[in-house]
């Protein structure tokens, strides 16, 4: 008997009402009251709004990972992980998503698709649902090569680097805690599960 995956959808949800309780260029909070479909009590929950996003495998021509080294200010330290950003547009459809990844790629890492390469997506997956809607659209960039122009990340971003590992480094950074971020770790997943990579 097969797996039955739910389809994204708000069939039947009701938000019964939503109060915004702060917001700024990158997050919203808000307060709802939401009634589930078949259940008749009302939940008030406190969501955090967030754009959808991009998160990036780059794999380079001789099969080599390429990560950035960046300071994460909430959790007070510097992590290595795939290159992601927030996807400017509220309602993108597929192609922005693309173009996103694309550039996100090029200014985190500094490298970019060599022509005719693929931009394969993965699907997506929720990074915090128990608080946020936030969305990744997760993606395997291959081959990709420098750009010769290094990352060049915007003001608000803290990359000290970008760096090419092999497939047997990343596996032992991910068993070790060494990447710790979910981003990395959900399309670290997402490869294995697909039976993309394997030693």
């Amino acid at each position: 008997m097969g797996l039955q995956c739910s389809v994204d959808s708000h069939d039947n949800w009701q938000t019964l009402e939503s109060r915004s309780l702060f917001r700024n260029p990158y997050v919203e909070v808000v307060q709802e009251r939401v009634s589930l479909p078949g259940d008749s009590r009302v939940r008030i929950w406190t969501t955090v709004r967030r754009k959808k996003a991009v998160v990036i495998a780059p794999i380079t021509e001789a099969g080599r990972f390429v990560l950035i080294h960046e300071a994460r200010i909430p959790v007070r330290k510097w992590l290595w992980e795939f290159p992601a950003g927030q996807v400017d547009e509220t309602e993108p459809g597929p192609d922005v998503i693309r173009e996103t990844a694309v550039r996100e790629l090029r200014e985190e890492t500094g490298y970019e698709l060599v022509p005719g390469g693929e931009l394969m997506s993965l699907g997506h997956f929720y990074s915090s649902q128990g608080f946020t809607d936030e969305t990744q659209h997760l993606f395997l960039a291959r081959p990709v090569r420098a750009t010769g122009k290094g990352h060049q990340p915007d003001h608000s971003e803290a990359i000290a680097e970008s760096r090419e590992f092999t497939f047997a480094e990343l596996r032992a950074m991910v068993a070790s805690r060494i990447i710790q971020d979910a981003n990395t770790l959900g399309v670290f997943a997402r490869l294995m599960a697909k039976g993309l990579f394997a030693d």
